[in-house]
């Protein structure tokens, strides 16, 4: 993994597991959090974006591949390592078809599992540089068509996702009514219609209500602008 996306989400209920893969981890230069239960796992896969997520099969209060399908469901594109003493070959096959990328069985070789991880980090960084425009905590994911702020799918009818696309390709333009009506209805200019002021209303409640600050700007007299702080 490169540049700052070196931050991990492990889940593992075992104390001195879970200690010394985050000392382990830390040390070889990521930033690690911690989920003891599936809930904790839920919790804190919904607020950050994570290069990687190394799962447990058997927790507390979730199996560790429930955890999984649910994430998946939720939109979380990160992928999974699963670290699990279940090491047969069925445990293995359904791991990896309930939705992980690799399995690692315990013991095992804290050599092996950085190796794994820089494996999978670079297989995540292809795919998001491929399918997912971001700005800011938004992701934009062109091939599955859909959005998610800080990992939380946000409900788009197929022309507000078409709407919200073209604002975040045009990130920090100022993107007039004219423009969006051409492309993204693909009509030419009608003065008297509100439909694109109607539509970005729409998005601009499901994109920035609740959220730690809003995305999409007005820019009177002239259109619209999506852009992050900073």
């Amino acid at each position: 993994m490169t540049g700052g996306h070196r931050r991990i989400l492990v889940v593992e209920d075992d104390p001195e597991t879970a200690g010394q893969l985050v000392e382990e981890l830390t040390t070889s230069g990521y930033e690690v959090d911690l989920a003891a239960t599936g809930r904790e796992a839920l919790s804190h896969s919904a607020a950050r974006d994570y290069a990687v997520i190394t799962i447990d099969r058997m927790l507390p209060d979730i199996d560790g591949i429930a955890v999984m399908r649910q994430l998946r469901d939720d939109g979380i594109a990160a992928p999974f390592l699963i670290i699990s003493a279940l090491g047969e070959v069925d445990d293995r096959v359904r791991g990896l078809r309930a939705g992980g990328d690799d399995y690692l069985v315990k013991p095992f070789s804290f050599v092996e599992l950085l190796a794994r991880l820089e494996a999978l980090g670079r297989r995540s960084e292809t795919i998001a540089k491929e399918t997912v425009l971001r700005v800011g905590d938004l992701a934009v994911d062109l091939i599955a068509r859909n959005a998610s702020r800080r990992g939380r799918k946000i409900p788009l009818l197929p022309r507000e996702f078409q709407l919200l696309e073209y604002l975040v390709r045009n990130e920090g333009r100022v993107v007039s009514r004219a423009m969006l009506l051409q492309h993204v209805w693909d009509l030419h200019f009608d003065p008297s219609t509100n439909i694109i002021d109607v539509y970005v209303g729409r998005v601009r409640r499901k994109v920035d209500d609740a959220q730690a600050y809003p995305l999409i700007h007005t820019i009177r007299g002239i259109g619209y602008c999506l852009r992050a702080p900073g």
